[in-house]
């Protein structure tokens, strides 16, 4: 069961890197497990920690801005390469709940949907904006609302996205396919009840 999604306000980090793929997100050496905790430690490690373990403190992850972080600006085509859905996983592990990017792998984006991470998609134009807005006040915040499709900008104005109805469906009431299902458990059992096997089996 996730926790419905409702609508925040955070600061953003911002990582401006065109193709950023899930290996780089997660690398392969952390999906020999199946829980997901913990595994925020291990976003972006490559980048993040040195040959020895040790944080590098000029990567974004590891500056104390980034700490309370809710929201990842990222780079076109983000999440592209092999389908692991660890990589959602760690980046809902570090604190994040939303990536805003020009565009995403649509592997990736279906993943982060079914873990309660939400895929911003905006345009050209609006990414470059918050770019902006971002570098000049990296304390400035947005405001990300699933139930408008809507982020509001530093600056006060708002750029809509687009989602499936389905997922935002999800998304909103907290459930996963699974529980979506679920949820409808009573009117199947009466479902089944008053119609012949025949029928059913048909």
């Amino acid at each position: 069961m996730m926790e419905p999604f409702k609508a925040f306000s955070a600061r953003i980090v911002a990582i401006p890197i065109d193709n950023i793929d899930t290996d780089q997100i997660i690398p392969a050496r952390f999906l020999k497990t199946t829980d997901k905790t913990g595994l925020g430690q291990g976003l972006f490690s490559d980048w993040r920690y040195d040959a020895e373990g040790r944080p590098r403190p000029d990567f974004v992850l590891n500056r104390p801005h980034a700490q309370g972080a809710q929201v990842l600006l990222a780079g076109d085509n983000f999440g592209c390469g092999s389908s692991r859905e660890h990589a959602p996983w760690a980046l809902a592990g570090f604190g994040l709940r939303a990536v805003i990017s020009s565009s995403f792998a649509d592997i990736f984006r279906n993943n982060a949907l079914k873990n309660g991470l939400l895929p911003v998609v905006v345009d050209d134009a609006a990414h470059r904006r918050l770019l902006e807005l971002h570098a000049a006040d990296p304390d400035a915040e947005v405001t990300v609302d699933l139930a408008t499709q809507t982020v509001r900008l530093p600056d006060g104005s708002t750029v809509p996205f687009p989602i499936d109805g389905f997922a935002k469906q999800c998304l909103l009431e907290g459930v996963d396919e699974l529980g979506y299902l679920q949820s409808y458990m009573s009117k199947i059992v009466a479902y089944e009840a008053r119609t012949p096997e025949a029928v059913r089996t048909f």
